[in-house]
């Protein structure tokens, strides 16, 4: 009669399918940890307001300073703001 006592018991490649398959249905089944909805606007970004420098960069101003500031000029022309710029027309 043969021994089997001495060899290790191996996985082959049927017993393995089972095993994945349940690894990949588990967030399927509802046991891995729910995603929670962020807003991409926060209160904070809410508050706050994206405008253009004459350099050509970007700064945030709160939305407060904004509504509280003074219009120099309204309904600036293309050609004006390109000026304002430093842009070559």
């Amino acid at each position: 009669m043969k021994d089997n006592s001495n060899k290790t018991k191996q996985i082959s490649r049927r017993g393995v399918l089972p095993i994945l398959g349940s690894a990949l249905l588990l967030p399927i089944l509802g046991f891995a940890k729910p995603i929670e909805n962020k807003l991409i606007n926060t209160e904070e970004d809410q508050e706050y307001q994206t405008l253009l420098k004459p350099d050509g960069s970007t700064v945030r101003v709160k939305v407060k300073t904004v509504n509280n500031s003074k219009v120099l000029e309204e309904n600036v022309s293309n050609k004006s703001l390109l000026n304002w710029l430093g842009k070559k027309i």
